[in-house]
């Protein structure tokens, strides 16, 4: 157990029990980053007991979190993700104390870690928030006030083409195929549809 007690390994088991509960978070229920997060986390908290921790460090570690949840919140943020990433490899360099008062934790290992793990993060958090605010296709009130095209002759019951998908539609009135149609509402899964004015 005597490896553990490597600053460099301490800190990778650190950096791997962040990144596990932060998959932990956008992926709920897997159970194997909870697991994992589960044991990062404790084998950190025995080495930190063992090691001791410069906390100012600590802190910067922490504080690094803010700018990066705010760089994967809109596009165009990229200055405060290398912020968020210049803050942690600082805190990371200097987490542990040396015995002559210099830094424990390689910096070269901080920084590819560091890089690593933020770059990791922001892809997969950004795909996950992008996800989960897709709308499904299956609502289909976010077509209504869309315009397509009638595919077939629509009387009382048909085909068009709207978003890039076909539907069954009906309407009150006779449109012919090939008609541009605008959707007014739905009725379950077949949408209303009224014939557009050119």
């Amino acid at each position: 157990m005597d490896f553990l007690l490597d600053p460099n390994i301490a800190y990778l088991l650190l950096m791997g029990g962040v990144l596990m509960v932060m998959m932990a978070l956008v992926t709920p229920g897997t159970g194997f980053f909870e697991v994992g997060a589960f044991f990062c986390i404790a084998l950190t908290g025995y080495e930190i007991y063992k090691l001791s921790v410069n906390w100012w460090a600590m802190i910067l570690i922490v504080l690094s979190i803010g700018p990066f949840l705010y760089s994967i919140q809109k596009p165009k943020r990229e200055l405060y993700l290398g912020v968020s990433l210049v803050i942690l490899v600082l805190g990371s360099i200097f987490l542990f104390p040396a015995e002559d008062g210099g830094i424990s934790v390689n910096p070269f290992v901080a920084i590819v870690v560091s890089a690593s793990v933020v770059g990791f993060l922001w892809i997969a958090v950004g795909k996950s928030i992008q996800v989960a605010q897709t709308k499904p296709m299956q609502d289909l009130d976010i077509l209504i006030g869309k315009v397509g095209e009638a595919r077939t002759t629509i009387l009382k019951e048909g085909s068009v083409q709207v978003g890039g998908e076909l539907w069954t539609a009906r309407s009150e009135t006779n449109i012919p195929a090939g008609s541009p149609v605008r959707v007014v509402g739905r009725d379950g899964f077949v949408i209303v549809v009224v014939k557009k004015d050119s």
